[in-house]
């Protein structure tokens, strides 16, 4: 398989846009995640491409983020395993995908999959993982329209995942690439992610601390507001307060830390599962 690694043996260095490089905040979570004694997802494919990439992965160091960052993925995970056994030949996009490796996740061998990045990160991504017949992926902006037609060319139902993407995008433009999708996929599964005002300015204030250029643009006190886009809320949790099905088989050390956790950052760290309005 096609790595990162030079002729020599050595990492090669990667050129992402400030945004993109975020990638790597859930990639080294996931990475990290792994190496746990028990862990709440196994993500052996984030190891091995934390090992050849050069980047200084570091910086994203382990702490709180790093639990909330997965915590949200194996939220969001578990609405995916839920929708594939119901509609195990529906198809799944993945907006903003990164080196995500949720299809190795949850793959049942008959889903259809859409992962959509803009173009530097897909390079990257081709470097680890190989399209399909089942499996699409398309370099292009959540803003252009083009890829709704790939999408359309896949078998519905589809469920529509944008998870750490939308908020580095300016409110208006996140409501279009949403009202685009609700009215394109009528009946359409959305999962995203929010943070309110406050988290918007916390998260520039860390961003200076790291030195790290991409900033949150977008902020979303209240998820229900999004559904004036032709969304409406199927199940609305955050990461410290999760489903509770999905509560229920956290690792100890989760179930422990959530309660205290809640307490310090409810409704900081939303996310939400979406259903498009019918037509």
């Amino acid at each position: 398989m096609p790595g990162t690694s030079n002729a020599s043996g050595g990492k090669r260095p990667v050129e992402l846009g400030a945004v993109q490089e975020t990638l790597f905040i859930p990639l080294a979570a996931r990475a990290r995640e792994t190496a746990k004694r028990r862990p709440l997802l196994r993500d052996p494919k984030a190891v091995e491409m934390i090992g050849e990439i050069d980047y200084p992965v570091e910086k994203y160091g382990p702490g709180p983020g790093s639990s909330i960052t997965v915590l949200r993925t194996a939220i969001v995970d578990s609405w995916v395993r839920a929708f594939l056994a119901e509609h195990p030949a529906g198809t799944v996009v993945e907006i903003g995908t990164g080196l995500n490796t949720r299809f190795e996740r949850v793959d049942n061998g008959t889903v259809h999959w859409v992962d959509l990045d803009l173009p530097d990160t897909i390079a990257l991504r081709r470097r680890f993982f190989a399209d399909s017949e089942r499996r699409r992926t398309v370099a292009a902006s959540v803003l252009d329209e083009e890829w709704l037609r790939t999408v359309e060319e896949c078998p519905g139902p589809y469920f529509f995942v944008a998870e750490g993407v939308l908020v580095y995008l300016p409110q208006n433009e996140a409501a279009q690439a949403l009202t685009r999708i609700a009215h394109r996929f009528p009946g359409a599964l959305v999962a995203l992610d929010t943070y309110p005002q406050r988290l918007l300015e916390k998260q520039h204030e860390q961003a200076v601390h790291k030195q790290m250029e991409a900033r949150w643009a977008w902020s979303c006190d209240d998820p229900r507001s999004l559904e004036r886009l032709g969304m409406r809320v199927v199940e609305a949790a955050s990461v410290t307060r999760p489903p509770r099905a999905f509560r229920a088989r956290l690792p100890l050390r989760f179930r422990l830390l959530l309660p205290l956790a809640d307490r310090l950052l409810r409704g900081m760290f939303n996310i939400t599962l979406f259903r498009t309005e019918q037509r």
